[in-house]
């Protein structure tokens, strides 16, 4: 199919891998393809735009298909520069139809350029990760905003933006927190991120993990999944907080609990996961051990601090590819994988599309909810209706073979009265 859409991609020449790894993908997706086949007999999201600011991957190819067969008018652009997959960019574009602005590597010009391409679009629905096409309507396109019925929101970091916007009585339209249901954060963040960053950083550096001292910083659900593949792993885990509910949580769970002051010395391997920034800073790594290893699975690329690292460098040089190797001035090495980006992503090929496909179906059925609801939505960020969240971990039991027991009669009234005891 020749493409009739606005497009800037690395080769369209590409399309043709890009399909088979698509339909890959959509093979362990059936609750995202369930939903697909209702839209594009049922048509909800006809004749609305929406603007997508997501990580370019076959997953997300599946998401632009299901919402396209609802009947919307989808520009797709990259929300990380170095997590496009650049066969499936081409293959959305050249075979689906569907307007994409995503090359890997793009600098950050070209990245900026792609997210105007994506507000000049004019949506009525936002979707976002890391809340940048979002940020962008506040800041540069106030205008649009009147226009814009409601946005989604992928990704931890990008919640806390939207909410501090809602705090500050400066969001301009409703948000819905798809990274908060329940379906998303308890497997895409732990199960998804868990073993997909462990593959970035292994495809990264091709270390062995068994024995090293793994330093992950945060025990969100992001950092759970990653201490959880460490240790399977082999490794020594060591689990950096500042919240004591969660430094709690991690000792009871049995890993070793330090600050980073501490850790820093003794590690070989960190990863950070923690939405902030400046994680790991200079004074930690003045005192890091000969060939240190650092990895982010966060959002953004400042919860290391780069450029401290850079300063106290005298040398540095690529190791191997992805992998920037810094000499500093007693000659110890630290080396730093994807430019401090996004590890999984970057360097390896992000979720299995197995979780992704619920988090992909909060997307798509969010989508569907704030256009039905539009009306009563006000300009706050909202979590995902509880019976959406519910009606995805239905289907993906189904979808999974899983039969689950159902309340009696007696049953039921027992939980709902207060007269029966013991």
């Amino acid at each position: 199919m020749a493409t009739t859409k606005r497009h800037d991609v690395k080769d369209l020449a590409l399309a043709p891998e890009g399909v088979r790894r698509i339909e890959w993908a959509d093979r362990q997706m059936p609750v995202l393809a369930a939903i697909r086949e209702r839209f594009d007999s049922e048509q909800p999201l006809s004749g609305y735009r929406i603007s997508a600011c997501l990580h370019v991957t076959t997953e997300t190819a599946n998401l632009a298909r299901t919402l396209k067969a609802g009947g919307a008018d989808v520009v797709l652009c990259a929300s990380n520069p170095l997590s496009t997959q650049d066969d499936v960019a081409a293959a959305l574009v050249e075979e689906y139809d569907i307007a994409v602005f995503a090359i890997k590597g793009e600098d950050n010009d070209t990245y900026y350029a792609h997210i105007e391409a994506a507000v000049d679009h004019k949506p009525q629905l936002t979707m976002d990760d890391g809340a940048d096409v979002i940020g962008v309507l506040h800041s540069a396109r106030r205008e649009q905003l009147g226009d814009i019925i409601a946005g989604t929101e992928e990704t931890t970091t990008g919640v806390i933006r939207l909410k501090a916007l809602e705090r500050d009585g400066a969001l301009g339209f409703p948000v819905i927190a798809v990274n908060d249901a329940q379906t998303k954060h308890l497997f895409d963040n732990r199960y998804g991120t868990g073993q997909s960053t462990i593959d970035g950083i292994i495809r990264a550096t091709n270390v062995l993990l068994a024995g090293k001292r793994f330093v992950v910083s945060g025990y969100g659900w992001v950092g759970r999944g990653v201490a959880s593949r460490a240790r399977g792993m082999g490794a020594h885990v060591i689990i950096t907080e500042v919240d004591p509910m969660r430094a709690l949580e991690a000792s009871m769970d049995g890993y070793e609990v330090l600050t980073m002051e501490q850790a820093a010395p003794i590690g070989d391997i960190f990863c950070t996961a923690t939405g902030d920034k400046s994680v790991i800073r200079k004074e930690h790594m003045e005192r890091m051990k000969d060939g240190a290893i650092l990895a982010n699975t966060g959002h953004f690329n400042v919860e290391i601090d780069i450029p401290a690292l850079k300063a106290l460098a005298r040398q540095t040089r690529e190791a191997r590819s992805l992998v920037q190797e810094f000499t500093l001035a007693d000659g110890r090495r630290v080396y730093l994988i994807a430019d401090g980006r996004l590890v999984n992503l970057s360097a390896a090929e992000g979720h299995p599309a197995l979780v992704m496909d619920m988090s992909f179906a909060n997307q798509a059925l969010s989508a569907e909810y704030a256009i039905q609801n539009a009306a009563e939505l006000e300009r706050r960020v909202y979590p995902v209706p509880e019976e959406i969240d519910r009606e995805i971990a239905r289907l993906k039991l189904e979808t999974m073979g899983v039969e689950i027991d159902k309340l009696t009669e007696e049953q039921e009234k027992y939980l709902a009265s207060w007269d029966e005891g013991t």
